[in-house]
């Protein structure tokens, strides 16, 4: 039987408060679980990551090998690092964006579910490059405030309304859905048998 982890992800010093509650397989390598953090809150993984626990840190190398990064991301899964409570993935070095990841509970998986699978979310992510955690709250306030000095200017940059309570649930949902046919092993065709001469 395939073990899951129930993971809770939640976006530190943000305000209102930003939470994710997803099921993943235990042995999940360390970049598929960063394509299921982007797609549960929302970001569009264009900057670089890295996962930290236990003084290591795993992500994507660099490819020029100029300087020792992270040990790469795709050779360690879950379970390798399941062992260390204070796990924490940091996303986009400039905004500095921290997630705090605790493994709730390992169980088995439910037969027949798709994974990753959402049990939970709460609050809407901040938008990509919005200055990190104080740029997020100046954004917050100006978006709610049609009299704010920076609301037009933040609307036309946002290029809609934004609710910071909105999880945009649906999305998840499809996000998940995408990720986990992508990940599913697709059927082997049968060899054809040679016909007897």
């Amino acid at each position: 039987m395939t073990l899951v982890a129930r993971l809770k992800v939640t976006l530190s010093d943000v305000e209102p408060q930003v939470l994710r509650r997803f099921d993943v397989p235990l042995k999940i390598k360390l970049n598929r679980l960063h394509d299921v953090i982007q797609a549960a809150m929302g970001w569009t993984d264009s900057h670089l990551y890295e996962f930290r626990a236990g003084g290591v840190g795993w992500g994507a190398p660099d490819p020029d090998g100029y300087y020792d990064g992270p040990l790469p991301a795709n050779k360690s899964s879950l379970l390798d690092v399941v062992e260390d409570v204070g796990t924490k993935a940091i996303y986009d070095f400039g905004d500095n964006w921290h997630h705090v990841i605790k493994v709730e509970k390992i169980d088995d998986a439910i037969p027949g579910a798709a994974y990753p699978r959402l049990v939970r979310a709460i609050g809407a992510c901040p938008p990509e490059d919005v200055g990190g955690f104080p740029g997020y709250a100046d954004f917050v306030d100006a978006m709610a405030d049609p009299k704010h000095e920076k609301h037009h200017r933040m609307l036309e940059w946002y290029g809609e309304k934004f609710g910071p309570e909105e999880a945009e649930i649906g999305r998840i949902l499809d996000n998940f859905e995408r990720l986990a046919k992508k990940w599913t092993p697709k059927p082997r065709k049968p060899k054809a048998v040679p016909k007897p001469v």
